[in-house]
C-alpha cells in the first residue's frame, strides 16, 4: 500500500495490487481494476517511484 495525495491535501493509501493504469491528464489519474479513477497531487513518477518502493519493501521482509 502506498500514501497518495487529493488535489484537497487529503491523504489516503491505495493497495499498490490493484492499480492499473497511471495516467497523465495533466492531473495524475490512478484507475484501478475495480474501474475507480482518483486524481491525485503526485506525478506519475512519482507513484510509481512509491510502487517500487513498496514492492522492494515487501521482498526484503520475505
Amino acid at each position: 500500500m502506498i500514501k497518495v495525495t487529493r488535489l484537497n491535501g487529503k491523504e489516503f493509501v491505495i493497495n499498490t495490487e490493484i492499480i492499473e493504469f497511471i495516467e497523465s491528464t495533466p492531473d495524475t489519474v490512478i484507475t484501478t481494476t475495480t474501474g475507480k479513477k482518483v486524481i491525485v497531487k503526485e506525478d506519475v513518477d512519482e507513484v510509481i517511484n512509491r510502487v517500487i518502493d513498496f514492492k522492494r519493501r515487501v521482498l526484503e521482509i520475505q
